[in-house]
């Protein structure tokens, strides 16, 4: 894992100091993602510099030292990643009888002599990794940028002035002296619905981010239009048309196989391993694999917090007990918090308000402190369905579309004039005999946020005012619009009679890349940890979609196939429990430890000045949500997150 940036200027001039210079600043903003060592390459007669930080992984020597040459000294490489079955395509490439003399064992240099003997296009539908990537041929003076299937490893690029600017993070595009972005509006009213800036847009006009599955070159300052090696899409629809036609054990079985090997994979390390631990499905599913492919007691990883519904440490814990795992927790604090948030802005690098983010930072920081590489359970969700708002939104329209319109906005009404708080006094039997989610945690956030979808009038417009913050986020930008994205046209997203399977392929498409994957980079990658993710290996992807849909979904839980292979490994009683998900008390701290910190962040005449931010709405929020009159933190936290990042840049 690594981080790398560079440029290639239009004009031209030999001055190979300015060239070194440049490239040397952009590498000095990313220690983090590589404090083993960096490197520049230059070619001053192109106008073409790259810089590279080391995180060694695989070769800890100087042969695996960036960029690197090509052995036939056309192509120099500038990468992100780790590429899973280097091993095995390295003995394909030498089984071929092709004249390589191998200088070390790094992936990379196996990446080079693939590109060379296969090209680029044909090398990335081979690799299985988490990857991304600026490769110079010397030969066609031609750039190229890839990025793996998923976007597990992030790549911006764009022009600034006459130069064409690419990297891991925006910070390092920043060093470049050409650097003269402004914000986009459009991006940032994107960002205030859904707390992250959707792909291919970044909160920069004329910065993108590279699309997962997607390859770029640039050849004489023209940028080519995306190219896809790998497609979801596509391989839905294949699973479709070749569907798993085994029976339910088989599937099982077949499942526990392949992620057997996604798992031992992964652990392929010249450095100590460990595992994110939460004790929900995902986790615990990896943590068993790997456990059970082990000798010796694997390590792993969990995060609590003191306050009640937020604290998933005692189920990690019974899960690493029984595996037989060293495990190591930490219980945050508010205090703890409130340490961390001023750095969030300089590690997410740019507006992110997931806020999830913090525990995310502090588990990784912790891990950090006994291993280099953490696996992790992401992924599970979306391809087997996990996520209750799946099963929420079905159940939800079947009674909205049967409910008069009229009978819907009196019922919203009522419900929107009872603060939150009264709501979650009910008497116990009266909860009890609320409907599934309504019943557990806070009812009246829950009541509220379901009110607010009471008047939708297609399954689309409900999913799409579930996944949204704001939901009016023109009214909160000045100046602001939305864009045209995936987000924006659900009913053509998928062929699929299936809305469970659109929603699915949806949350893969977006919140995957640019949520969660973005989060645990960037908290991973700020302590200079490798995060690998085993549900994320493109052949469980692809035979998650084989399955019918009643493998995934069945008697109204999500992720049933998956389930059944824990099964195989902790007994059901430890981990069947309601979803909890990986979040901190915002609201609670909103109005007492970060009280402070977000009313500076929130002065009038600061929000004026900066000309982003509707002043009048923006304090409605807050004053409503100080004086308990509705709880507003995901709407504030987004609000926070930005004015942070503001300052900060």
């Amino acid at each position: 894992m690594c981080g790398f940036s560079g440029f290639v200027e239009k004009k031209i001039h030999n001055d190979s100091d300015y060239f070194e210079k440049i490239a040397s600043d952009m590498a000095q903003v990313l220690p983090h993602r590589g404090p083993d060592s960096n490197g520049i390459w230059i070619e001053p007669a192109h106008g073409v510099g790259f810089s590279h930080t080391r995180l060694s992984i695989h070769d800890l020597t100087i042969s695996g030292h960036q960029p690197m040459l090509s052995s036939c000294g056309r192509y120099v490489i500038a990468y992100n990643g780790e590429i899973y079955n280097f091993l095995e395509l390295k003995e394909e490439l030498d089984a071929l009888n092709v004249a390589h003399e191998w200088k070390g064992h790094s992936d990379t240099e196996v990446l080079l002599a693939l590109i060379k003997y296969w090209g680029l296009s044909k090398t990335l539908r081979k690799i299985n990794g988490m990857f991304a990537f600026a490769l110079w041929d010397c030969k066609k003076k031609t750039l190229s940028l890839a990025r793996d299937r998923f976007g597990e490893k992030p790549l911006y690029f764009g022009f600034q002035k006459n130069t064409f600017l690419f990297g891991s993070e925006l910070k390092a595009l920043r060093q470049h002296p050409s650097w003269d972005a402004e914000i986009d509006r459009g991006a940032l009213t994107l960002y205030m619905r859904y707390c992250y800036v959707p792909a291919p847009l970044s909160i920069y006009k004329g910065i993108s981010k590279l699309l997962p599955g997607h390859y770029i070159t640039v050849k004489q300052g023209v940028v080519s239009k995306p190219i896809q090696y790998w497609s979801l899409s596509n391989a839905i629809q294949l699973g479709k048309r070749r569907p798993f036609d085994g029976s339910r054990s088989e599937a099982v079985s077949e499942l526990n196989t392949l992620l057997h090997d996604a798992v031992n994979i992964r652990t392929k390390a010249d450095v100590p391993v460990g595992v994110f631990l939460s004790g929900g499905v995902d986790s615990s599913t990896v943590a068993s694999i790997m456990q059970s492919q082990s000798t010796k007691k694997i390590r792993t990883f969990a995060i609590g917090l003191d306050e009640k519904g937020y604290n998933e440490a005692p189920h990690a814990k019974e899960v690493a007990k029984y595996l037989g795992t060293d495990h190591t927790e930490l219980y945050l604090s508010s205090n703890d918090a409130l340490g961390v948030i001023p750095q969030l802005p300089e590690i997410y690098d740019e507006p992110f308000a997931d806020s999830s983010q913090i525990p995310t930072y502090f588990v990784s920081k912790m891990t950090r402190e006994y291993v280099t590489v953490a696996l992790s359970g992401d992924g599970g969700d979306e391809l087997f369905g996990g996520y209750t708002r799946y099963f929420r939104n079905e159940n939800l329209w079947k009674g909205i579309n049967s409910t008069p319109l009229l009978l819907r906005k009196i019922i919203r009404g009522s419900i929107e004039n009872i603060p939150p708080q009264w709501w979650d006094r009910l008497p116990y039997i009266i909860k009890n005999r609320l409907p599934g989610e309504l019943s557990i945690g806070k009812v009246g956030d829950r009541l509220h946020k379901l009110a607010c979808v009471l008047d939708v009038k297609t399954q689309e417009e409900l999913f799409g005012r579930l996944i949204s913050t704001w939901q009016d986020p023109e009214d909160l930008v000045l100046n602001g619009s939305q864009p045209e994205t995936i987000i924006s046209d659900l009913s053509n997203s998928l062929k699929t009679e299936s809305f469970i399977e659109k929603m699915m392929y949806f949350d893969s498409m977006t919140e995957l890349p640019d949520d969660i994957l973005t989060k645990v980079d960037r908290a991973s990658m700020a302590v200079s940890l490798e995060s690998r993710i085993p549900l994320l290996d493109h052949r469980v992807a692809e035979l998650a979609w084989k399955f019918p849909l009643d493998l995934k979904v069945y008697n109204g839980v999500g992720k049933w196939v998956l389930r059944e292979v824990l099964h195989q490994y902790v007994p059901p009683e430890l981990i069947e429990r309601p979803k909890q998900g990986f979040s901190v008390p915002i609201s609670d701290w909103l109005r007492g430890p970060l009280r402070d910190w977000a009313e500076a962040l929130l002065d009038p005449d600061k929000l004026k000045e900066q000309g982003y931010l509707n002043v009048t709405l923006v304090h409605k929020y807050w004053d409503e949500h100080l004086s308990n009159k509705k709880n507003w933190p995901h709407q504030l936290w987004a609000i926070l997150m930005f004015q942070a990042w503001l300052d900060n840049n």
